[in-house]
């Protein structure tokens, strides 16, 4: 499963290397237990540190952005985020191989949203249709599939009908992700027609 938005593993992982680190030491080092014990204490520590999930908006000049606007998004994301697990776990149980394909498409697509609203939180309005309905629905879609593939005897029209409303569930997903872009190519468009503008203005003197 992808690492959404990070998870407290770090703890798990670090309490088995300190559990470790104390018979290590103590037995196989022959070194004196309360001085293993206090090693794999420190190892404990380092490495919790060492592993914690990388928190959202993590870097972010919070304040020059808006705490609002950083918060909304972060709302959004973290209500979005066990939908697009939905999908990768629809997928895992879909043996049609084009439909579970098609499936994961739509779950790299959320998790490219989620990576574009997380560096630019102010973007996160214009996704907010995607992240609040067309992902819930994909997700519930998908394992819709999945239980009509599971019966005996699968009905081939609903199935065809599902496929249906995934291609167009594609479509979607390409559209909200590729409107992020666009956003993007709109300051690039103003850049453009004043560069254009100057180059005109210089060589015609």
């Amino acid at each position: 499963m992808r690492n959404w938005l990070g998870n407290d593993g770090n703890w798990i992982v670090a309490g088995l290397a300190a559990a470790i680190t104390v018979p290590l030491l103590s037995f196989a080092a022959g070194m004196p237990f309360w001085i293993a014990a206090i090693i794999a204490l420190l190892v404990f520590a380092g490495l919790v540190i060492l592993l914690a999930p990388r928190r959202l908006f993590e870097g972010l000049d919070i304040k020059s952005i808006g705490s609002g606007r950083v918060a909304f998004a972060r709302d959004l994301l973290e209500a979005a985020v066990p939908f697009a697990e939905r999908l990768e776990t629809a997928a895992d149980t879909i043996s049609d191989r084009q439909m579970a394909t098609a499936v994961r498409h739509l779950a790299e697509i959320a998790a490219d949203v989620f990576r574009k609203v997380e560096a630019k939180p102010e973007s996160a309005n214009a996704v907010r249709r995607f992240l609040s309905y067309y992902l819930p629905r994909a997700a519930e879609v998908a394992e819709g599939f999945a239980v009509i593939e599971a019966k005996r005897v699968p009905d081939p029209k609903q199935l065809q009908e599902v496929r249906g409303v995934l291609v167009k569930l594609e479509e979607a997903f390409v559209h909200y992700a590729d409107s992020l872009v666009d956003e993007e190519l709109g300051t690039l468009d103003t850049d453009l027609r004043l560069i254009q503008a100057s180059l005109k203005e210089d060589i015609g003197r």
